[in-house]
């Protein structure tokens, strides 16, 4: 009788440890910047595997990164450049079989219209918001483009952080700021804001969306779908509808 009890206990504890599992759970940790593309193919995805449940983290990619490397749960990492994947690669937390190229953007100056139409009428400006460039990607474009225009040090003192791309363009679309460096799709979905101009590409390097299986992600079978579902043509379709490029 004792050891049918212990055997018992033993097949409730198994069920409990294997229970997240079973539930199919799937962590994404994403880049500010997609959140509308994948809260559409999450809820299409889950609609077709109604057993697969999203829990989804939305902000800057060195924040998202960061955080993986502290052990906060994630299963997929998209981010908004190449360099953070290459921070987890580095420190083995990311599959790096998996890694590849989600989708790419534009970098754009958005805001009021007639406040500005290129990069050298910002020195007009009173306050300009830029992603904290220490980790946004799209404010380490920003501040990369700015310092080949030979702009950076005239504008420095303008400059409002912003903790994601989609907290500049809140301060834009506020009136807090003259402007902002946003990515071309945020600047489509503003309600007052408006691309002023589109920042030269051959003053930053393209903005690449890569996204991999993080290590404990490559032990998610959940996980490895939705990667795989994310690679296909519905993703294409959605991305294109919210202005992103496939190539």
């Amino acid at each position: 009788m004792h050891s049918l009890k212990k055997l018992i206990l033993f097949l409730i504890c198994c069920t409990l440890l294997v229970s997240p599992a079973l539930a199919g759970e799937v962590n994404l940790s994403v880049a500010a910047s997609l959140k509308e593309v994948v809260n559409e193919l999450s809820d299409s995805y889950s609609h077709k595997h109604p057993s697969v449940k999203f829990v989804k983290n939305y902000a800057a990619s060195g924040q998202l990164a960061k955080q993986i490397e502290h052990g906060a749960p994630s299963d997929l990492f998209v981010s908004a450049n190449v360099e953070w994947m290459n921070y987890l690669k580095a420190k083995k937390l990311v599959d790096p079989g998996s890694i590849g190229t989600f989708t790419y953007n534009t970098l754009v100056f958005a805001g009021t219209p007639g406040k500005a139409t290129s990069l050298r009428d910002l020195v007009k400006l009173d306050r300009i918001a830029i992603g904290s460039p220490k980790s946004v990607p799209a404010g380490e474009y920003a501040t990369e483009a700015l310092k080949k225009a030979g702009l950076d040090k005239q504008i420095e003192k303008k400059l409002v952080m912003a903790r994601d791309v989609r907290e500049c363009l809140m301060y834009v679309e506020r009136g807090e700021v003259d402007g902002g460096f946003v990515y071309r799709t945020d600047a489509l979905q503003a309600k007052k804001a408006r691309i002023l101009f589109t920042v030269p590409q051959e003053l930053y390097p393209r903005v690449v969306y890569p996204m991999a299986l993080t290590a404990a992600g490559g032990r998610n079978k959940e996980a490895a779908d939705f990667l795989g579902f994310l690679m296909g043509g519905e993703a294409k379709a959605v991305l294109a509808k919210y202005g992103f490029a496939s190539h």
